[in-house]
C-alpha cells in the first residue's frame, strides 16, 4: 500500500509534497526530521485507517496538535497525524459534575472562554495556553503557573476514548477492583492491557522498587517515563481508597501507548476575582531562590521567576517594552507572586503581609505591587518567555535539554546551588525562569548546536543534570515531558528495573511500534537529527536589504524557535497571523514560512539561487506583510522583510506579470491618469468597463476599483497661501511627507491634516521628496524601492530632527521611513536619525498633548461615538492607543477600539483574484462584524487606505480617517 492509496481512503488529506514535509520536520525543540508524509484526520475512521497503514508499512504515527513541544514529541520519520484542524470540538458539559469533554484539537484558552459563562475552568495553564491544545497537554501532563494551587493536566483527566494499535476503541476511565477484573478477563487488547499491568505491577517488591527509585511524591509536577507510580496508588494495589484509572499512565505518555479521540475533564470554580500581583525585584538569583520558601507561605496563585538574560530580551522587542514598565532598575531576578481572594480588602491585606515578609528577610530590593490590567502584562511578559529568548542575536542559543527539571522545595535552593556549581564548571551563564512555587526553574545552557563540540557540551551538560537530579530524588520532566532529548534518561532517573516495565508496557499497548516511536522508550540519540548539520558550512547568501541586525536573512528565519505564537486565534486578541486566522493551516502561519525559509536557504545546491524555490512561493502567498510578527512574534521573526527580499530574489529568475508591475508602480500609474481622473473613474465606476479591466488584470470581480481624486493634494498644496514666517506663531515646525496613496486617491485627507495641524498652530512645511515606496517593497521591486530610500534620505537628513519632526498620514507609507529604510538606505546613521523623529500625525498629536501643548478647549463640545480600526504597521511599529487618545480628547467625543486585528486588505493583496475569499475571512473575523453591527451614527475612524477601502467594499461604511474627523472638530 502506498501513500497515493492511502490518500485516495482518507476523508481528510494526506500531504507529503518537499513543502509541507519541511514545514513539519520540527516543532519547538532542536530537533528536525523529515516526515514520510502529513494526514489531517477528519474523523476516527480516518485514524483507523492511518494505524492500519503504518502496520502494514511498517510505519510510525507521531500525533500532533499545536507543535509546541519543546523536547522533540512532535518529530519523526513517520506521518504527522495533524488534529488541530478537524478533531476541535467541544462536545459536551456536565454543569453540576463540572466536567466538560473535548476532542483533542481544541485550544486551552478558547475552552475557558467557552466555560466561563458557566463559572468553571480547565486550570492547568501554560505560557502557550493561547495556541495549545488539549490533546498535547495531556500527552505531556502539562503543568504551568497555575499548579502549585490546582495540580497538574493528569490530576484533571477523568476519561479518555482512545483508539488502539489494532484499530479497536477502548475507553479508560476511574474503575473499582471489581471492575479492574473485569476488565482482565476480556478477550480483546484492552483486556491483555489490563492483564498485563496487574501481572507487572501486583509484586509487592515491584511496588516497592517503583516507590524507592521514581521522583518523590511531593514533586506534583513530574513526566519521566510513565506514571507507575500513580497507578499502584490505588484500591486494586493496596488498601488506597482511590479507583484505578489508567488515564493516569496515559496523561504523559506523549502518544506512545494509544491515540486519543476525547478527553473528559474535571473542572475547576473559577479563582476569586479580586487579585494583586508583588513583583520582587533581586539583585541575585540565589536571593531570588532563597526568597521562595518566604513567599510559599503567603497561599500564591503563582510565583514565577524570570532572570535578567529574558528581561534584556524584552528591551528588544517592542510589544514586551510596554509590558515591562513595572521593572525597577536591572534586577538579576524577579520573582512575580500573584495573589487572589474574594474582597478587595482581603487581597490587599494579602499583599501587605507579603511584602512585609519579603521587607523583613530583606532580600529583595524593590517589591512592586501591581493592579488589575499591570497584572496581566507582567503575565504576558512571563509567557513570552520563551520566544524571547529567540531574540538572542547569533548562533548561540538557550538550548532546551536540561529546563524541566524538577525537586521538592525544601531541596530547591541546594539544587539550584549545585546546578550552578556544574555550569560555572562549564564556563555557562545559563538561564533562568519559570515555575520557582513550584520547584521547577526552566534552565537553559547557552550553546551553539552549530558546532559539534557544543554539540558534545549538549550531552555532557544533560548528562550531569540528570546524575544531580537522581541525586535529589526530583523529576528529569517536570511539565515538558522527555521527548528525544531526555528520554534517553529514563533509565537513570526511574532505576533499569523500572525501565524495564515501562518497555514491556509499551510493547503490550503497541507490539508493532506503530505510536510515536522513539518517545519515552528505545530512544533515539538526544544529540542526533538536530536542526542544523554539526560544523556545516555556513551558506552565504547575499541580499539586497541589509539583514545585519540579524547577522543575514537566514539567521532571521532561524530566530523562530518553534513556540508557535503565531498560531492563537482572533479571540485571543492581536493580529498574527491574519492568514493562518482564516485558514487554520499550519502552512500559512509564521512559524511554518520561517521553517520553510530555513529548509530551502540552508539545502540549497552550491551555485544555485537559494530563494529560487516554488515552494517558497508557495508557502510566503498569503503573508500579509501586516508585520504583527515584528511585534507579536516574541523573537521578532519579520516575515514581511524576508518575503520583500524572496520575492526580489526569486523575480529575477522567473519575472513579473502585468498586475504585479501596475501595483508596483502604481503610483507612476496614478500620476498619469491623475490628469484626466473624470474619464479614469468612469472607466473604474462601470460595470461594464470594470468588468474588462478586472478580467484583464485578475482583479477579484467584487471588489470596487479605487477612485482617483479630482485634484492631488501636491496641487491643493501649491494653492497653499503662504504661511507667516514669524517664530513666536507657531509651536513647531513640521514637515509633512506626502505618501502617494493620500496624494492621487485621497487628497482630501492631506488637506485635512495640514488644516488641522495649522489650527493647532503648526507649522507645515513642504518638501519635493519621491514617493515612500512601500509599493515596490510589497511586490519585491527592491531596486526601485533602494532609489526611493536614498533619495527621501537625502531630502530629508539635514531638515528633520527633534524641533522638526516629518509626519505623515498613511501609515504604511510613513512607517518605511522608520522601518525597511533602515535596510534600503546607503546612509544608515541619517536614515536612523529621521527615523528616530517620523512619526503618524496621531502618535505626534499625542506627543503634544502629553507636554500641554494641546488641550479639549481647542475642538468643539458635540458628541460623537466612534469605533476605530488601526492599520496594521500602526499596531506593529507604534501604539494605536494614540488614535484612540486623540479621538477621546474632544469633551464628548467617545471612541472605543475594535479588536479586529489584520483587516485582510493589505494592500494590493485583497484586490487578487486568488487573494479575495482569504481576504473577506481574515476581515469577517472581528472587523467587519463589529462595524455592522455599529448603529449608523457611529462614526468608523480607520487610517489605512486599504482598510477604508475594505470596510466600504465589506460592510457598505465610509470609515474616516481620524485626522479628518479631529479635523472636523477642530474650533
Amino acid at each position: 500500500m502506498t501513500l497515493s492509496d492511502l490518500k485516495k481512503e482518507l476523508s481528510g488529506e494526506l500531504l507529503y509534497d518537499d513543502l509541507i514535509r519541511a514545514i513539519y520536520a520540527t516543532d519547538a525543540s532542536v530537533y528536525r526530521k523529515l516526515p514520510q508524509a502529513v494526514a489531517y484526520p477528519k474523523n476516527t475512521d480516518d485514524i483507523k485507517k492511518l494505524i492500519q497503514f503504518a502496520k502494514k508499512t511498517e510505519s510510525t504515527l507521531i500525533p500532533r496538535t499545536a507543535g509546541t513541544s519543546l523536547a522533540g514529541q512532535c518529530v519523526g520519520n513517520g506521518i504527522v497525524v495533524d488534529v488541530s484542524k478537524h478533531f476541535t470540538s467541544i462536545l459536551k458539559i456536565n454543569e453540576v459534575a463540572k466536567t466538560v469533554t473535548v476532542q483533542p484539537g481544541v485550544v486551552r484558552d478558547e475552552l475557558n472562554l467557552y466555560l466561563k459563562p458557566y463559572g468553571l475552568f480547565f486550570a492547568p495553564d501554560t505560557s502557550t495556553s493561547n495556541r495549545c491544545m488539549i490533546g498535547g497537554m495531556v500527552g505531556n501532563n502539562s503543568s504551568g503557573t497555575t499548579s502549585i494551587q490546582f495540580g497538574v493536566t493528569r490530576d484533571k483527566v477523568l476519561e479518555l476514548k482512545t483508539i488502539l494499535s489494532n484499530g479497536d476503541e477502548a475507553v479508560f476511565g476511574a474503575l473499582t477492583s471489581e471492575q479492574f477484573h473485569e476488565k482482565c478477563r476480556l478477550n480483546t487488547l484492552e483486556g491483555q492491557i489490563y492483564k498485563s499491568i496487574f501481572d507487572e505491577l501486583e509484586p509487592e517488591a515491584v511496588q516497592k522498587q517503583i516507590h524507592e527509585n521514581f521522583p518523590k511524591p511531593e514533586i506534583h509536577r513530574r513526566n519521566t517515563g510513565y506514571a507507575l507510580d500513580m497507578l499502584i496508588d490505588s484500591e486494586v494495589f493496596n488498601d488506597s481508597n482511590k479507583s484505578f484509572n489508567f488515564c493516569k499512565l496515559l496523561s504523559g505518555s506523549e502518544g506512545t501507548l494509544a491515540f486519543t479521540t476525547e478527553i473528559t475533564l474535571k473542572l475547576d470554580e473559577l479563582p476569586p476575582s479580586e487579585r494583586i500581583m508583588v513583583a520582587a525585584h533581586f539583585k541575585t538569583i540565589e536571593d531570588s531562590l532563597t526568597a521562595v520558601t518566604t513567599c510559599m507561605k503567603h497561599h500564591l496563585y503563582m510565583c514565577e521567576m524570570m532572570d535578567k538574560t529574558i528581561l534584556d530580551c524584552t528591551k528588544n522587542n517592542l510589544k514586551q517594552l510596554e509590558n515591562r514598565q513595572f521593572i525597577v532598575g536591572d534586577p538579576e531576578a524577579i520573582l512575580m507572586c500573584e495573589l487572589k481572594t474574594d474582597s478587595r480588602e482581603a487581597v490587599l491585606e494579602a499583599a501587605n503581609q507579603l511584602v512585609n515578609s519579603l521587607t523583613l528577610e530583606g532580600l529583595s530590593y524593590a517589591n512592586v505591587v501591581l493592579f488589575d490590567d499591570d497584572i496581566d502584562k507582567a503575565i504576558e511578559l512571563r509567557k513570552a518567555g520563551l520566544g524571547l529568548l529567540g531574540n538572542i542575536i547569533g548562533d548561540n542559543k538557550s538550548a532546551a535539554c536540561i529546563e524541566d527539571t524538577a525537586v521538592t522545595l525544601p531541596d530547591f535552593a541546594n539544587y539550584i546551588n549545585e546546578f550552578t556549581a556544574i555550569m560555572d564548571g562549564y564556563k555557562q551563564k545559563a538561564i533562568y525562569y519559570a515555575h520557582a512555587g513550584a520547584g521547577e526553574l526552566h534552565l537553559r545552557p547557552v550553546l551553539n548546536l552549530k558546532l559539534s563540540k557544543d554539540v558534545k557540551l549538549f550531552r555532557q551538560i544533560t548528562t550531569d543534570v540528570a546524575h544531580l537530579v537522581k541525586k535529589y530524588g526530583g523529576s528529569m520532566s517536570g511539565e515538558h515531558g522527555d521527548g528525544i532529548v531526555r528520554a534517553e534518561f529514563i533509565p537513570l532517573i526511574i532505576g533499569e528495573a523500572n525501565y524495564e516495565i515501562v518497555k514491556r508496557i509499551k510493547t503490550v499497548f503497541d507490539p508493532e511500534n506503530i505510536f510515536n516511536q522513539g518517545k519515552v522508550v528505545d530512544a533515539f540519540p538526544m544529540d542526533e537529527s538536530l536542526r542544523y548539520e554539526a560544523d556545516r558550512v555556513e551558506p552565504e547568501i547575499e541580499t539586497l536589504l541589509d539583514f545585519s541586525h540579524s547577522e543575514g536573512i537566514l539567521r532571521q528565519a532561524e530566530k523562530c524557535n518553534g513556540s508557535g505564537d503565531c498560531r492563537k486565534s482572533p479571540e485571543m486578541g492581536g493580529t498574527m497571523c491574519p492568514s493562518y486566522r482564516a485558514t487554520r493551516n499550519e502552512k500559512d502561519s509564521t512559524r511554518a514560512r520561517a521553517n520553510a525559509l530555513r529548509e530551502f536557504l540552508t539545502h540549497t545546491k552550491t551555485g544555485e539561487n537559494p530563494f529560487d524555490h516554488k515552494e517558497l512561493k508557495e508557502v510566503l502567498d498569503l503573508c500579509l506583510s501586516c508585520k504583527a510578527c515584528l511585534n507579536e512574534c516574541p523573537s521578532t521573526v519579520d516575515i514581511s522583510v524576508m518575503k520583500a527580499e524572496f520575492l526580489y530574489q526569486y523575480q529575477k529568475e522567473h519575472g513579473t506579470d502585468l498586475r504585479t508591475k501596475l501595483f508596483a508602480y502604481n503610483n507612476k500609474v496614478n500620476s498619469w491618469t491623475s490628469g484626466v481622473s473624470k474619464l479614469t473613474n468612469f472607466f473604474f465606476e462601470n460595470e461594464a468597463t470594470s468588468k474588462v479591466i478586472k478580467n484583464i488584470l485578475g482583479i477579484a470581480p467584487e471588489r470596487s476599483m479605487p477612485l482617483l481624486s479630482s485634484k492631488s493634494l501636491q496641487n491643493h498644496i501649491k494653492a497653499l497661501p503662504a504661511q507667516s514666517s514669524s517664530p513666536k506663531k507657531y509651536i513647531k515646525t513640521v514637515y509633512l511627507f506626502v505618501d502617494e496613496f493620500t496624494n492621487f486617491l485621497e487628497s482630501s485627507i492631506g488637506v485635512d491634516a495640514i488644516n488641522l495641524l495649522q489650527a493647532l498652530n503648526y507649522k507645515v512645511e513642504f518638501v519635493n521628496h519621491v514617493e515612500s515606496g512601500r509599493a515596490f517593497i510589497s511586490k519585491g521591486f527592491l531596486d526601485q524601492a533602494k532609489k526611493c530610500a536614498v533619495q527621501n534620505v537625502a531630502v530629508f537628513k539635514d531638515l528633520i530632527s527633534e524641533e522638526t519632526p516629518l509626519l505623515g498620514i498613511e501609515p504604511s507609507a510613513i512607517y518605511t521611513f522608520k522601518d525597511e529604510y533602515l535596510m534600503l538606505a546607503s546612509d544608515k546613521t541619517s536614515a536612523k536619525k529621521i527615523a528616530k523623529h517620523t512619526y503618524i500625525i496621531e502618535d505626534f498629536l499625542l506627543q503634544e498633548l502629553e507636554k500641554g501643548q494641546i488641550s479639549a478647549e481647542q475642538f468643539n463640545s458635540e458628541s460623537k461615538t466612534i469605533k476605530i480600526h488601526a492599520h496594521c504597521h500602526q499596531k506593529a511599529l507604534s501604539n494605536q492607543m494614540s488614535t484612540f487618545k486623540l479621538l477621546n480628547l474632544p469633551r464628548n467625543y467617545k471612541a472605543t477600539i475594535i479588536p479586529s486585528g489584520c483587516c485582510g486588505m493589505a494592500g494590493s493583496f485583497g484586490f487578487e483574484k486568488e487573494h479575495y475569499e482569504v481576504s473577506m475571512q481574515v476581515a469577517e473575523q472581528t472587523l467587519l462584524p463589529a462595524v455592522r453591527k455599529a448603529p449608523v451614527n457611529t462614526i468608523i475612524a480607520a487610517n489605512g487606505t486599504s482598510c477604508r477601502h475594505q470596510i466600504k467594499d465589506g460592510a457598505e461604511r465610509e470609515a474616516k480617517h481620524p485626522i479628518t474627523i479631529l479635523s472636523e472638530a477642530v474650533l
